[in-house]
């Protein structure tokens, strides 16, 4: 800014969602608990999400109830649903962490790891396609996976249904959720998903800047700007307001961290050529609690992350067109690359980390 006194150019591409973002956070209200002909009946969880969020997407075959988050929070905690009950869903993501895992790659019951980072779970329900390769289309698909992995929980979904089943706990919360006390796999993974439909982050820095509750620095207004501009090209793959400020588009980039790749990532689900190298992109809501990051976890800092971008990314016939290659690169001033991590810790939302309703409660 000339003499620190001219406001900041906003780019053009961003300006409707501060329009957006002056709305009051919006609530669907709760419909009403309609009877069971059998006596059975549930409770539609009401989510509370800003007016600039779409609403929740649900699954007609899955809604979500009070009573099914309730089951899957538990189930999301529970260890007996691994061989030797000593690994949950929890014990790979950590609520301080963004419920993301810390280490480079999560150990299963085994003692064996993967070659992938845990990814963060963080407001999934607006999400289309999941893992790093984006193998499942859907939340229920998801949850199935990590139980019988051998390198994971590494147990027979029939043995991880005889344990719940036996345990005393889970008859009467299976009820209330399903109308029946009868464990099945389908139920399982229903509750869990429902429980990770209403991890929603809506109340960071960010968020209040835009209803108008708090403003961000100069700093954090730079790099805003950077990374809505070309300059920037932060956008392109991390998403406006078409986006749905999920700051992710959802969609599978080669963002030009090897020329030989030691996994193929989307490659391995469609066998195209061109997907080579792709992986998805995550959103960058909390990205500051959720190190380390890419799909193998090789960068442990945010200011590493940026030196890469600005470096350019290696080359190789599927790096995305919007990386400049090693060579050219981008020259960001070091004012830049600070201000761009001040604005991505902007996005973080402590109060998603340490809401209460996402804590153990096996705990409790």
């Amino acid at each position: 800014m000339d003499n620190g006194t001219q406001t900041l150019k906003v780019h053009s591409r961003y300006i409707l969602s501060l329009v957006f973002g002056l709305m009051l956070t919006s609530c669907d209200p709760p419909m009403p608990v309609v009877p069971d002909p059998s006596g059975f009946e549930t409770t539609p969880y009401a989510f509370e999400v800003p007016s600039y969020f779409p609403p929740v997407p649900e699954p007609e075959e899955n809604p979500t109830t009070e009573e099914g988050v309730r089951l899957g929070r538990y189930l999301f905690y529970e260890k007996k649903l691994s061989a030797d009950n000593s690994l949950s869903c929890g014990g790979c993501h950590f609520a301080e962490n963004g419920f993301s895992d810390p280490r480079q790659f999560s150990p299963g019951i085994d003692n064996i790891s993967g070659d992938r980072n845990a990814m963060a779970i963080i407001n999934l329900a607006y999400q289309q396609r999941f893992f790093w390769d984006g193998r499942k289309l859907e939340m229920e698909t998801q949850a199935l996976e990590p139980i019988p992995n051998p390198i994971e929980m590494h147990q027979s979904w029939g043995d991880a249904v005889a344990k719940i089943q036996a345990d005393t706990l889970y008859p009467s919360l299976f009820r209330k959720a399903f109308g029946t006390e009868k464990v099945t796999v389908d139920r399982i993974v229903k509750a869990i998903a429902q429980f990770e439909r209403t991890m929603i982050s809506s109340n960071s820095k960010f968020d209040r800047f835009l209803q108008g509750q708090e403003p961000l620095t100069p700093s954090e207004l730079r790099g805003y700007d950077l990374f809505n501009s070309e300059a920037g090209d932060c956008f392109h793959c991390h998403g406006d307001i078409s986006s749905g400020f999920q700051f992710s588009d959802g969609l599978f980039h080669n963002n030009g961290l090897d020329s030989v790749f030691a996994d193929l990532g989307l490659f391995n689900i469609t066998g195209l050529e061109s997907d080579k190298g792709k992986f998805k992109s995550t959103t960058l809501r909390n990205i500051e609690y959720t190190a380390p990051y890419m799909h193998d976890g090789r960068f442990s800092t945010l200011e590493e992350v940026i030196d890469h971008y600005d470096m350019g990314g290696h080359p190789s016939s599927t790096l995305d067109p919007n990386m400049k290659a090693v060579g050219v690169g981008r020259n960001w001033t070091s004012q830049q690359k600070e201000d761009l991590v001040n604005f991505l810790k902007a996005l973080s939302d402590p109060s998603f980390i340490s809401n209460p309703a996402f804590s153990n409660p096996h705990e409790e």
